[in-house]
């Protein structure tokens, strides 16, 4: 142990990495009183102490120190304390969902306990004793962010990713990357549907058409088909992260501002009554939230469109797909938080997602009988003899297979992996790992956007598929050639696209691989 606890020490003192010490409340010897450090503690989680030391922050075994002072915890009973901070959303309908299913598949009683409209707090129990309390404090997405940086919360629910800027201030406290992999976790899947009252007549809108009107520069039905009268747009407050990452995915690829005419709301429920009453209106919600309204579909100039649904969110082919996260710092959990966060992963709390109105991650398999649009829509766009054979050569090759709806898109402008397709990696890799798909034949199919010439396109859909494989394999712990499974890698370019290329939102929907078992 001595040895051990030098060696931590040299390693911090030769990192040029010193924070003033806090405080000194607490003391930790080593057993064999050879070794004492004094500091603040700042975190316990059962088995590690964190202390803020003239050396600067430290992590420290708590089998092998004794601690001394009035803040020492208790080994015997400890209790882990941690706060969720972030989407009023989640944390009133998802996170309840997922702490009751980890109650129940766990076998601990889950006391939700009222602190206030906007507070609760989630007493956790096995046979014996409260073993740990979920405080959760709700407001925004970026006010979860905000509270995690300023040392208030320990984890944060957000209906967007992290902004560059979050990301910036919270390395700087020491919270570690956050852009990181396993710094977020995917908690369900959600989507943004652009919703009307029944009594408009509108079905479909565009994604550029949308941007256009949040901006401020469509102000009229007529420009889309419809009645000469204004259009009203309903949003959720600025501050609320569906309306944040609906800036970030519309209105910044335009270079453009909201409209300063918006009707701002509170809460889903609000805003999606107030469209139902107003004949004239738009909103943008949840899918979760539609209500009694309709859902209109996103249609492209040239014939494509999608429909927000189970499916079409899971395989991300709904370009307005959003997935719902869970981020942690670089610090060491509870591991009583460490369960839960994987009990997120698991086949009960699926179920929860489904029930909480969400959508959940499991995959499924969609047979080619159900791509028939997909399949009229491509030869409607073939216009090349080469086009036509690629397509030939692709049907044939996928006659007798299913896709599976675990799907991979990138982030815009970029070889990187989207926050839901980084999570595809992780699920397929474990559920590879487990034999879930022992006996089958999985074949990584890449596809490409349609500028540039055809063999091009073909051949970065090759590297894409080919980089996806190998993103899988690298996560899996069994070995290649352990392997009771065969996987394959194709590349078919811009032979099925999913929306129309004159926009770049068109064109990151076409840039994807895709996974078909047989």
């Amino acid at each position: 142990m001595r040895n051990s606890f030098v060696a931590l020490i040299a390693v911090f003192l030769t990192t040029l990495f010193t924070i003033p010490a806090m405080g000194q409340d607490v003391t930790i010897r080593s057993r064999d009183g050879a070794i004492e450090l004094s500091g603040t503690l700042l975190g316990f989680d059962g088995d590690f102490y964190r202390l803020q030391t003239d050396y600067g922050e430290l992590t420290l075994d708590g089998s092998g120190v004794l601690c001394e002072g009035p803040g020492c915890p208790s080994l015997t009973d400890y209790v882990a304390d941690v706060t969720f901070a972030g989407a009023d959303s989640l944390g009133k309908t998802l996170l309840p969902a997922l702490l009751e299913s980890f109650g129940a598949r766990m076998g601990y009683t889950v006391t939700p306990i009222p602190r206030s409209a906007q507070k609760m707090t989630y007493e956790i129990s096995d046979q014996l004793r409260i073993i740990g309390r979920f405080h959760v404090d709700l407001s925004s997405s970026a006010d979860g962010f905000a509270q995690l940086i300023a040392g208030q919360a320990d984890l944060v629910l957000s209906m967007r990713e992290i902004r560059q800027d979050e990301a910036e201030h919270a390395q700087e406290k020491g919270l570690g990357d956050l852009t990181e992999v396993n710094r977020s976790h995917i908690i369900g899947l959600n989507a943004v549907v652009p919703i009307v009252s029944n009594r408009n007549a509108i079905d479909r809108i565009s994604m550029q058409h949308l941007a256009e009107i949040l901006a401020g520069n469509i102000q009229n039905w007529q420009d889309l088909g419809g009645p000469d009268a204004g259009i009203t747009v309903h949003l959720l407050n600025p501050e609320h992260g569906l309306t944040q990452s609906i800036e970030d995915r519309l209105l910044r690829p335009i270079k453009a501002n909201m409209a300063e005419d918006i009707e701002w709301h509170e809460h889903e429920d609000a805003l999606s009554n107030a469209v139902s009453k107003d004949p004239l209106g738009l909103g943008l919600v949840s899918i979760s939230a539609i209500g009694s309204n309709k859902g209109l579909t996103l249609a492209g100039g040239c014939g494509f469109q999608q429909q927000a649904a189970r499916h079409s969110i899971k395989t991300e082919d709904y370009p307005l797909t959003k997935p719902l996260l869970l981020y942690t710092p670089a610090r060491r959990l509870p591991a009583l938080v460490r369960d839960f966060i994987g009990h997120t992963r698991t086949f009960a709390a699926q179920i929860a997602i489904r029930r909480a109105g969400f959508v959940d991650q499991s995959p499924e398999t969609i047979p080619i009988d159900l791509q028939g649009d997909r399949l009229t829509n491509a030869i409607a766009v073939a216009q090349t003899q080469e086009a036509f054979a690629t397509l030939q050569d692709m049907s044939k090759t996928l006659q007798h297979m299913q896709r599976l709806t675990t799907s991979f898109r990138f982030e815009p402008g970029s070889a990187r992996l989207d926050a839901q397709s980084r999570s595809n990696v992780l699920q397929l890799a474990e559920a590879l790992d487990i034999g879930e798909y022992d006996g089958q034949h999985l074949h990584f199919i890449g596809f490409s956007d349609g500028l540039g010439p055809s063999s091009a396109n073909r051949d970065i859909a090759q590297r894409r598929a080919n980089a996806v494989r190998d993103a899988v394999l690298d996560q899996m712990n069994t070995a290649p050639e352990n392997a009771q499974f065969k996987i394959d890698t194709l590349g078919y370019g811009q032979a099925l696209p999913m929306a129309c290329d004159d926009t770049e939102w068109g064109r990151q929907v076409n840039r994807r691989v895709e996974i078909w078992i047989k």
